[in-house]
């Protein structure tokens, strides 16, 4: 994959961090279209590379890349601007409501790619616990093979103290039913981020998450791009 120049955008997320306000970022702005503007096209970059096993046609970074604002209606920090830059490729885009590859360029190394049920509706995780009990061999095969192993570890997510309703305590596949958050989490240093090899190394990532993305995909019931989660 192309090289891209990341050490601008960890400056200004640094600065915006400590400076997020309109006033400073409006005398920045030229600066966050010029950092904005290498994040988009690293993210057609991936979004090209990933066309080949991934339903992504016609997809672009425009589809993708969420909003530097944030969304302050009901929380209490007020703080106007996201201090990383997001993106959610998945078919049809950041609004599609398939499960895809988040990537997020941060400060201070909270850069990662990450994918999975990070906040699951309750018939989410209803339906992924159903198909834990069922037969939980196909996702275990899934997020124990070296690939996935080598670049997330384990999945990750908040859990239950105790059983959730229904189930046993002694259940088998206990760990994972007590999961509130089924995520697969790669998270970067900066000077992994600054590395020539970045952008192959977040492509790795993504491929070897895919099998997991597709396991949640076809639990949702997503066939494809057109197609509404059903209710």
């Amino acid at each position: 994959m192309t090289t891209f120049n990341f050490r601008p955008a960890l400056t200004f997320l640094d600065d915006l961090d400590q400076n997020n306000n309109k006033a400073w970022f409006g005398s920045h702005r030229s600066t966050y279209v010029d950092v904005r503007d290498t994040f988009m096209a690293f993210i057609d970059s991936l979004i090209d590379e990933l066309r080949m096993s991934d339903r992504l046609e016609n997809l672009s970074a425009r589809e993708c890349v969420m909003r530097i604002n944030r969304d302050i209606r009901f929380t209490k920090d007020k703080s106007p601007y996201n201090s990383n830059l997001s993106a959610t490729v998945a078919p049809g885009g950041r609004k599609s409501g398939w499960q895809g590859y988040y990537i997020s360029i941060g400060p201070r190394h909270r850069s990662l790619i990450a994918g999975g049920l990070y906040m699951p509706t309750p018939e989410q995780l209803s339906g992924f616990r159903r198909a834990v009990d069922q037969g939980a061999g196909e996702l275990k095969e899934i997020i124990q093979a070296p690939a996935f192993v080598e670049q997330f570890g384990q999945i990750e997510g908040e859990r239950l103290k105790t059983a959730p309703s229904g189930y046993a305590r002694d259940h088998p596949e206990i760990d994972l039913l007590r999961l509130k958050q089924v995520t697969a989490v790669h998270r970067y240093s900066d000077s992994a981020v600054l590395a020539p090899d970045f952008p192959d190394q977040a492509l790795r990532a993504c491929r070897a998450m895919k099998p997991f993305l597709d396991y949640l995909n076809n639990l949702l019931g997503f066939e494809d791009p057109n197609r509404q989660m059903p209710r």
